[in-house]
């Protein structure tokens, strides 16, 4: 046997020439089927400083139609990515479907912080502080901890001036968090240790994630997010097509398994889209200022290392909703590359006018200052997105 090559793994291929494999499920069963190899994203955004481009952004885009049709691509649609709080509005139907709106009188609002990733503000631990005492539920039970909360920096700066730690009700999971411990008194399952994968509310919600996304629990690809709860992993198209079932649920024949969950979907959907400032907060978050740049029409979700949702509805100058996932591949350099290829993306997708584009200016170039707030550099995004057809013209 030849030995193997030190740049090589258990296998004795070395990265470059590995041919990847991708599951699909046939008869219950996982098969690996080979597809291409592994292609390298391109460059979406460059850090520009005094003429010198001094970074540079790798990573992938993709559109996909509801049924499944890629309409553009850039880079690789198969990259694996963690879902990470890209997850909570899939997840989160879980408790819609289970009765929970109804159970607990929830408002959109609420629904809407339970599907986002929250800023720490005030109006968002009020809104989940009501949720909590009309289901008799101690924040006690809370288990995301309280690491880098309030995301909000004028709400940080005014607890440490007056001496307060922060809980974990500002925490920017604690949405998601409450909507399980809601999970657990529905079925009357215990509270203690929710975030465990072996909790039966955890075997649901992966299970509701499992049926979007077209596969069962047993071939999720799972490890534990930031806040302590498991989170699933997808390749990048899988991803896009299931915000292309949220932008529009009713798009499913009915002898589709997930159709049973375009009412919930529906439901957060609408929720989330008539309440940005829940998903997000009230100031510098991409996901409301997109939501709000163009009311009702984009539902922007995000997620840690650099990936972005979004679910691009019908309307005027789009026929067909679709979804679009964008992952950096270097995690995004503090969200700028992230901010600057997403507002790229939907402006090249035809999904923001004149005025919605400008309204966007500062996440689609995002500048550096000096410390006398004088710009000094600025991400910039440079690629082309083109349909599929084209490509393949």
């Amino acid at each position: 046997m030849s030995p193997t090559r030190p740049d090589a793994d258990s296998t004795g291929v070395p990265p470059a020439t590995r041919v990847r494999t991708r599951k699909v499920n046939v008869r219950g069963k996982p098969v690996a089927r080979p597809t291409e190899p592994p292609r390298t994203p391109p460059v979406l955004v460059h850090q520009m400083r005094g003429g010198v481009d001094e970074s540079r952004h790798r990573g992938s885009v993709v559109e996909v139609s509801a049924d499944g049709t890629v309409q553009r691509e850039l880079g690789d649609p198969e990259t694996l990515v963690n879902l990470r709080s890209a997850v909570k509005p899939f997840g989160l139907a879980a408790l819609v479907e289970a009765g929970g709106v109804e159970e607990f009188d929830l408002s959109d609002a609420e629904l809407a912080i339970m599907a986002g990733s929250h800023s720490g503000e005030d109006l968002h631990v009020r809104t989940l502080q009501a949720v909590l005492r009309r289901a008799g539920i101690s924040q006690q039970y809370l288990g995301c901890g309280s690491d880098a909360a309030p995301l909000d920096e004028l709400t940080a700066a005014r607890l440490a001036r007056d001496g307060e730690k922060p809980g974990p009700l500002r925490h920017m999971c604690s949405g998601q968090h409450i909507s399980m411990l809601l999970l657990c008194r529905i079925n009357e399952w215990p509270m203690a240790e929710y975030w465990r994968a072996d909790h039966p509310v955890q075997r649901l919600y992966a299970a509701t994630v499992a049926r979007i996304f077209s596969t069962t629990p047993e071939l999720l690809v799972a490890s534990i997010d930031a806040c302590g709860v498991p989170t699933y992993a997808f390749p990048l198209h899988e991803v896009a097509r299931a915000f292309a079932f949220l932008a529009d649920p009713s798009v499913l024949p009915a002898k589709d398994r997930r159709s049973a969950l375009a009412d919930p979907l529906c439901r957060i959907r609408d929720a989330m889209l008539a309440n940005p400032e829940m998903v997000a907060g009230s100031r510098n978050r991409l996901d409301t200022s997109v939501m709000k740049a163009v009311p009702g029409r984009i539902l922007a979700k995000g997620g840690a290392e650099g990936l972005r949702g979004f679910a691009l509805l019908a309307g005027p100058g789009r026929v067909v909703p679709s979804g679009v996932a964008l992952k950096i591949e270097d995690g995004g350099a503090f969200d700028r590359a992230a901010s600057a290829a997403s507002v790229e993306t939907l402006r090249q997708v035809g999904a923001l006018d004149p005025a919605a584009l400008r309204a966007l200016g500062r996440y689609h170039r995002p500048v550096a200052l000096d410390p006398r707030g004088v710009q000094v550099g600025e991400a910039v995004a440079r690629f082309e997105l083109a349909p599929v057809g084209e490509l393949l013209g």
